[in-house]
């Protein structure tokens, strides 16, 4: 489960009516009202949303919990926790880069794996050329689940991207990280690159809800 999605659900009992959208008091951006209420951020100030896009969906959401209990669920307002998890969101994405599964081949010496190894090469390496020319170091391949060692370059150049995100990007960024990949959500909020296919249709259907979600929420944010 993403970070950002981890510090508990803000979502009670519903206490509200009616859920509307404003812009915010200075003027820079959007706030959601709960009847006469602004939501708040658990830092207890008032939520400011960078789009009015986001701020309806958001809206939306609230609206949603009179007929859906919704405090399980990842759900569009994690931005709200991000700036008293963010040191940790990047430590613990991070701590799984090497780990990447866009870095990892498979060994190509049967007929079963060399159809995988081939698959690899049509997806992934597109993506790995991006990351080294956006980047300037040439990631490391492996045939490890374990993982391999990338440059300390490109490790600190990612670590630096991931610092200079707003909360919303990194929220999203984290989301579409439980594709057990870094490397794809950043060539989705860096260039909007496709996603990558593969797995079991099961599993394919969870990614398809997480990365299609965070998506749709980096989409939102970035709306004007």
């Amino acid at each position: 489960m993403p970070m950002s999605f981890m510090t508990g659900s803000i979502v009670g009992k519903r206490f509200y009516q009616e859920v509307t959208t404003r812009m915010a008091d200075d003027d820079n951006g959007w706030t959601v009202m709960l009847d006469y209420r602004t939501l708040k951020s658990p830092s207890k100030r008032p939520l400011k949303i960078p789009s009015l896009a986001l701020a309806k969906a958001i809206a939306a959401e609230w609206e949603y919990q009179a007929l859906h209990d919704a405090s399980d669920e990842a759900c569009l307002h994690s931005p709200e926790r991000v700036p008293l998890t963010r040191a940790k969101i990047i430590e613990h994405l991070m701590k799984k880069f090497h780990q990447d599964l866009v870095f990892c081949r498979s060994p190509g010496d049967s007929d079963l794996t060399r159809g995988v190894l081939e698959k690899q090469i049509e997806n992934l390496d597109p993506l790995l050329e991006w990351l080294e020319s956006e980047f300037g170091f040439k990631p490391v391949v492996h045939s490890c689940f374990f993982g391999g060692k990338q440059a300390d370059g490109l490790v600190g150049a990612i670590e630096n991207m991931l610092k200079t995100t707003t909360d919303c990007e990194l929220a999203a960024i984290d989301a579409l990280a439980a594709a057990h990949s870094l490397v794809i959500p950043l060539g989705l909020f860096v260039d909007r690159w496709g996603l990558v296919e593969g797995g079991h249709d099961v599993d394919i259907a969870d990614l398809q809800v997480q990365i299609s979600s965070a998506a749709v929420f980096l989409g939102l944010s970035q709306r004007q």
